[in-house]
């Protein structure tokens, strides 16, 4: 088992205060608050660093499950698009959207995407998730 952390701080209320999030890695270390997260201010937003660890969580269990199929090489290019929508007077997380771009040479084409499917469906990030979560590949030999 392991144990990852990280915390977040928020100064001021509502529209007004300013937010910091830090890992305990020091791999995110950045400022988020309304502007960042409503608008196109500086910082991050909880939706963009959910859309980074499904991103990352995705394309590892892939990279896994190709090398358990008995590939050794290839090139796994994720993006992940989170979707927050209105619900009520708040807001619900609707959609979490992989789209991988991938290259492993000597696998065909259904292979690779039986073992997408089954990484997006069993990668922990995906399982900790309660919303729609599509998948496309775009797939070369």
């Amino acid at each position: 088992m392991t144990v990852n952390s990280a915390t977040a701080r928020y100064e001021g209320l509502g529209k007004d205060g300013k937010g910091h999030v830090a890992t305990k890695s020091g791999a995110l270390d950045a400022p988020y608050g309304f502007n960042s997260r409503f608008e196109s201010g500086p910082g991050t937003n909880p939706e963009e660093m959910i859309a980074a660890g499904h991103a990352s969580c995705f394309t590892m269990a892939t990279s896994f499950a190709l090398a358990k199929a008995g590939h050794t090489d290839g090139t796994l290019d994720t993006s992940c698009d989170v979707t927050l929508e209105k619900d009520g007077d708040g807001f619900t997380v609707t959609k979490s959207a992989l789209t991988m771009k991938a290259k492993v040479p000597g696998m065909d084409k259904a292979e690779f995407e039986k073992l997408a499917a089954e990484a997006k469906a069993n990668c922990p990030i995906s399982k900790l998730l309660n919303c729609e979560i599509t998948l496309a590949t775009e797939f070369s030999a």
